[in-house]
This record gives C-alpha cells, sequence and structure tokens, in this order.
C-alpha cells in the first residue's frame, strides 16, 4: 500500500508499460565454466536457460572488479571469503548479498528458497528466482 495511492511516478509508469524483450544468451558448460560453439557460433539460448545462464555468471562474477561491468553486476561473496567474519556473519550476509546479486535482473521478480554453505574457501548457494518465465532453480560454487 502505497502512502501516495492517487500518484504514480513517470518512471513507475513507464516501466510497467514497457515489454521485456526476449531474454537470450549464449549456452553454457557449467561443468567447464565455457560458452557452448556449434559450429563456429555460439548457441543462444532463451527464457529460463537465459537465466540460468545469467545468474550462474553474476553470482560468480565479483562485483566492482571489471569495468567491463556495470556496479550493479556481480555478487560481493568475494568480500565474505578468508575474511575473519563469524560463520554466523558470513551466513548472514551471503544471502542478502545473493537477492542484491541476482534482483537487479528485470526478468527476475523474487529470489527465495535460499541455501547458503561455506566450506574452507568455497562458498555454495542454492536457491530459487522467480521470473517473468516461471521458477528457476539454481547451484553456484563462488
Amino acid at each position: 500500500m502505497s502512502i501516495f495511492p492517487m500518484i504514480s511516478p513517470p518512471a513507475a509508469q513507464e516501466a510497467q508499460s514497457q515489454t521485456l524483450p526476449l531474454c537470450k544468451e549464449v549456452a553454457w558448460d557449467f561443468e567447464h565454466d565455457v560458452p557452448i560453439f556449434r559450429g563456429g557460433e555460439p548457441v543462444v539460448v532463451t527464457k529460463k536457460e537465459a537465466l540460468k545462464v545469467w545468474i550462474w555468471r553474476a553470482l560468480r562474477t565479483p562485483r566492482f572488479k571489471y569495468e567491463i561491468h556495470t556496479w550493479a553486476y556481480g555478487s560481493e561473496f568475494e568480500s565474505l571469503l578468508g575474511q575473519a567474519y563469524s560463520d554466523a556473519v558470513k551466513t548472514a550476509e551471503a544471502p542478502r548479498y545473493l537477492r542484491e546479486c541476482l534482483i537487479i535482473n528485470p526478468y527476475i521478480k523474487e529470489v527465495k528458497d535460499i541455501s547458503v554453505t561455506f566450506e574452507a574457501a568455497k562458498l555454495t548457494v542454492k536457491g530459487t528466482a522467480v521470473t517473468i518465465y516461471g521458477e528457476v532453480n539454481f547451484y553456484a560454487i563462488v
């Protein structure tokens, strides 16, 4: 419920009226962490499969590290690994970092069923992204 029920900002009205284009990404071999090519050309996937690729890459890309990406893209998990934070702090912060990483994608409406596991210098995240195409389960080791 809004405190201004009769007023809708122009940006909100514009966002509601726009239709997102079909989500497309280059297919990804998650086991070997490389793009998939056939006949020298990249294989393109759409909808849920494209979002799985986008999620995988966003979770595994450190935020603020590469100039090619905006500061909104990527995750901050790297800041939790190898630090003297307690396991309780790491376990509390990781789900927030995960949501912040994924919710910037306009195709993703919600992130739920989050599971985070720390083992030595590895972080394993699992969850479900509620997208405009339906639910997408994800899993990544960072």
